[in-house]
Order: structure tokens, then sequence, then C-alpha cells
């Protein structure tokens, strides 16, 4: 998991990084002022419209993430069932012989013995 964190981190890192180099090429550029600002605005379009692609992607990422979660969470929940249900048919079982077992020792105390 913290790998996929340290690269979301890479990402965040690049795209700042690039957004301050951009911002020192324009400012820096021999151009007019028109010029300058018609570059920061498209470059702004394009970053907006990256930071859409990236958000939908996020999205996409997290709704697979919680499927798969739920989807072990239910196989979880499941396994649970399973092993209560056996343990249920496992104590009446025992429970069955232990009454067994005493109905015959009661039995056998009860019966009388020739001395």
């Amino acid at each position: 998991m913290a790998e996929k964190s340290s690269g979301a981190d890479f990402i965040a890192g690049f795209l700042v990084g690039a957004l301050v180099g951009a911002a020192a090429a324009l400012l820096l550029a021999p151009q007019s002022g028109e010029e300058t600002r018609t570059l920061i605005r498209e470059k702004g379009i394009e970053l907006g419209e990256r930071a859409d692609e990236l958000s939908l992607e996020a999205r996409r990422r997290a709704e697979e993430l919680q499927a798969q979660a739920k989807g072990k969470a239910d196989e979880l929940q499941t396994k649970v069932q399973q092993a209560v249900e056996e343990g249920k048919a496992t104590a009446t079982k025992k429970k069955e012989e232990l009454l067994s077992q005493v109905s015959q020792e009661q039995a056998a105390e009860e019966t009388p013995t020739e001395t």
C-alpha cells in the first residue's frame, strides 16, 4: 500500500514541478504580455483538463478498490457463517452423544445386579 501512495506522491510532485517550471518559463520568456497571457490561459486549460482526467482515473480506481473490498468482506462473512454452522452442528452432535452416554449410565445404575 505504501508503494501506491509514494507513486501518487511522485505524480503529485511531478505535476507541481511542471506547473512551477511552466510558470517560470512563461514569465522569463521574451514575449509580449498578450502572448504570455494567452500561453498562461492555454496552459491553464490544458492543466484543468489533465486534472479532470486524473480525477476520473482516481475515482475509477477507488470504485474498483471498493468493489474488491466488498467482495472480500462478503467472502469472509460467508466463511464465518459456515464456521458458526459447523460449530453448532458439532455442539449438537456432542450434546447428543453426552445425553446418550448419561442415559446409558442411568440405565445401568437402575438395572438391579444379582449378587
